[in-house]
């Protein structure tokens, strides 16, 4: 029926509700022999009630209840741990999803809202030298339910102290748009109006450059902000931090972002890690500058995080403010990103690869 159900070899067969639209429920409910106004009431008790049971569908006829308990899932991930930093409210998760294989989220807590950042993938296979998440590689696909089901666990968690998710970024494990159909439903299905009624201006897809697909993006014509990893001035440095450089090197990168703001009217967000005598000299940033000049966005500049297999140094905080205001001078919107969650797990797959690492 949908792509949902690409996933399910070696297991049996079922759907996932939440990687469903209204429609596409209405359908399925009359494809089982049921009403179709029926899918109204699911998705209440799913969105807006947020009940983690068919059980607590208590206007649904129980022989309905009985269909979903067996060829549906509501929930498909087991929460198995989670860390709190003491320094900001940070939240992380690791869940286990229906096949074992485990996931991270983050829950930050700012002044102006609440931010969940989603895993787009199961690991990740694009090389970045920085990264946590590509250190075991791509052990698969998330499907678009598994990704509002992040979501929603962030949204319960608030519900408790009558809060609510507003904004979600898809910069968790993985390269969101080499997981384009399911990312781009998740974004449908969290801005729905029978849904979370995210909207589409507070959601961020962040991506390390593969230029085909932001042109295909770009097509859709969303209101999403599109978060570009270029973390180099040049193509020796970005090719050596980021293989994907190698096929899509920055001049090719940039022209595609132009067209998605052509196209979108979309500032863009460039993402720059600062690694320690590697991309963080003064002459680096008049460099970047001039290859940005024109570009209507903003450069968002990362300290990087420490991970042990890496071994990358952090460039010092005195260096960090000299790049940005050297950026700043060049006309080039510029801030240094808040770290957040510094005392516990903070790096994008560090949570999940220490689990992974324990279990073996």
């Amino acid at each position: 029926m949908t792509e949902q159900n690409t996933q399910s070899k070696g297991r049996e067969p079922w759907i996932h509700l939440y990687g469903l639209t209204l429609a596409e429920l209405r359908t399925w409910l009359e494809e089982q022999g049921e009403p179709g106004y029926r899918a109204a009431q699911l998705f209440d008790w799913m969105y807006k009630k947020r009940v983690t049971s068919v059980d607590a569908m208590t206007n649904l006829p129980k022989a309905l209840r009985n269909v979903l308990r067996e060829r549906a899932r509501l929930g498909t991930m087991e929460e198995l741990t989670r860390q709190v930093s003491k320094k900001d409210g940070t939240t992380k998760f690791l869940f286990r999803l229906f096949d074992g294989a485990t996931v991270e989220t983050v829950l930050m807590r700012h002044s102006y809202g609440h931010s969940v950042c989603v895993s787009s993938q199961v690991g990740c296979h694009m090389g970045c030298q920085f990264c946590a998440s590509t250190l075991g590689g791509l052990v698969r696909n998330l499907e678009a339910g598994e990704m509002v089901e992040q979501v929603l666990a962030c949204q319960r968690m608030l519900d408790q102290q009558g809060q609510r998710v507003s904004s979600v970024v898809v910069m968790g494990s993985g390269e969101p748009l080499e997981n384009y159909g399911a990312t781009l439903r998740f974004i449908r299905l969290i801005t729905a109006d029978e849904g979370l009624r995210i909207g589409q201006r507070h959601i961020t897809v962040s991506t390390s450059g593969m230029v085909p697909a932001i042109r295909k993006l770009a097509e859709e014509r969303l209101q999403i902000t599109l978060a570009v990893s270029l973390h180099a001035s040049n193509d020796e440095v970005r090719s050596r931090l980021m293989p994907i450089n190698r096929a899509y090197p920055i001049a090719v990168l940039l022209e595609a972002c132009r067209e998605y703001w052509e196209k979108t009217g979309r500032r863009l967000t460039f993402e720059y890690a600062l690694i320690g005598g590697i991309n963080d000299r003064l002459d680096q940033a008049d460099e970047l500058a001039d290859r940005l000049r024109g570009l209507p966005c903003h450069v968002n500049l990362i300290p990087v995080n420490y991970v042990p297999e890496r071994r990358f140094d952090r460039t010092p905080r005195r260096q960090v403010e000299a790049f940005r205001e050297r950026l700043e001078r060049h006309g080039i919107s510029c801030t240094v990103r808040r770290e957040m969650g510094a005392d516990i797990a903070a790096a994008c797959g560090q949570l999940r690869a220490g689990y992974e690492l324990t279990e073996a």
